[in-house]
């Protein structure tokens, strides 16, 4: 079964919540993010959501044209330097205080409303 973004919000609260678990995960999570290298071709974390599944497309249509704008040049930039085996110069590469997800409250909301349609497509009167 596929994670929902509300359980993987979840998980995030609960891990930044428990001191233990935060002090294991998040440098885990950060050298990921590092290694991953993003950042390192101008993507923010929330550019690599898979675009086809409807709770995705929803999300993509409510975002303000100036964040959708942003998203398709941050893509294009990034095909256009992998194509070239090129990465962007130090200074102009995301830091990781600008990687927002920016994303995620649509997702959420979109995930709601998928939810709560597939309740009432599925009620039952007795």
């Amino acid at each position: 079964m596929a994670q929902s973004f509300t359980s993987i919000v979840k998980a995030v609260s609960y891990i930044n919540s428990t001191p233990s678990l935060k002090k294991v995960v998040l440098p885990l999570s950060e050298g990921f993010k590092y290694l991953s290298g993003y950042r390192e071709l101008g993507l923010k974390m929330n550019d690599l959501i898979h675009e086809e599944n409807d709770i995705t497309e929803t999300a993509l249509r409510r975002l303000p044209k100036d964040q959708q704008y942003d998203r398709i040049y941050r893509i294009v930039q990034a095909h256009q330097l992998e194509l070239t085996h090129h990465i962007l110069p130090k200074e102009k590469q995301l830091k990781a205080e600008n990687d927002d997800n920016y994303l995620l409250p649509y997702l959420l909301e979109a995930e709601a409303e998928a939810i709560e349609r597939e309740q009432l497509d599925n009620l039952e009167v007795k």
